[in-house]
């Protein structure tokens, strides 16, 4: 499994670019570093948490919540005292990246359809045996305009333009 994200970024609007990809890619974001959640493993979650570190405490939770295995990105200027040591401490866990349009590299066996996110791969599952977009959408409990969207995201997940290639792409990679 490859490492969650870690990015230290000096600004909101950084942090907005690469929190917008990273929920494109089926990560769930959640602001603020504590963490509640009972179990200690948090990659399979796919939780990235975000938020600003102005001081050593948020860069204690911030570190440990990388540790758990959730995604980090914070809003610090890395080159000052708070920045540095956080992106140090976080350099133990992984690589940590400064510039929001760099992306973590992927395992070279992760296919597109791992990157699907369940109710995607239930909707093209369905449409590859047949049914419309709006049973499909009646029997997963979605609303007709929500599966729509999974659908287009499961496009940009698989690569192609049309819901017929997703479907063929989601087929052919289910079969591998």
């Amino acid at each position: 499994m490859n490492d969650p994200p870690r990015y230290v970024v000096p600004s909101a609007t950084a942090a907005t670019s690469v929190l917008r990809r990273l929920a494109r890619d089926g990560w769930l974001t959640r602001e603020g570093f504590a963490v509640a959640e009972p179990s200690w493993d948090l990659a399979r979650a796919k939780l990235v948490l975000f938020g600003r570190v102005p001081d050593t405490e948020t860069v204690r939770l911030a570190v440990l919540a990388a540790a758990r295995g959730a995604g980090v990105v914070a809003i610090v200027d890395p080159t000052g005292e708070i920045g540095r040591a956080l992106v140090d401490d976080l350099s133990r866990l992984g690589p940590v990246y400064q510039d929001p349009d760099d992306e973590p590299e992927t395992d070279d066996n992760e296919t597109a359809l791992s990157r699907l996110i369940p109710e995607q791969r239930a909707l093209l599952e369905r449409l590859a045996d047949g049914e419309t977009i709006a049973a499909a959408a009646a029997a997963e409990f979605l609303s007709l305009r929500t599966a729509n969207r999974r659908i287009a995201q499961a496009r940009e997940a698989l690569g192609v333009r049309t819901t017929r290639e997703a479907v063929l792409a989601y087929v052919r990679q289910r079969r591998s």
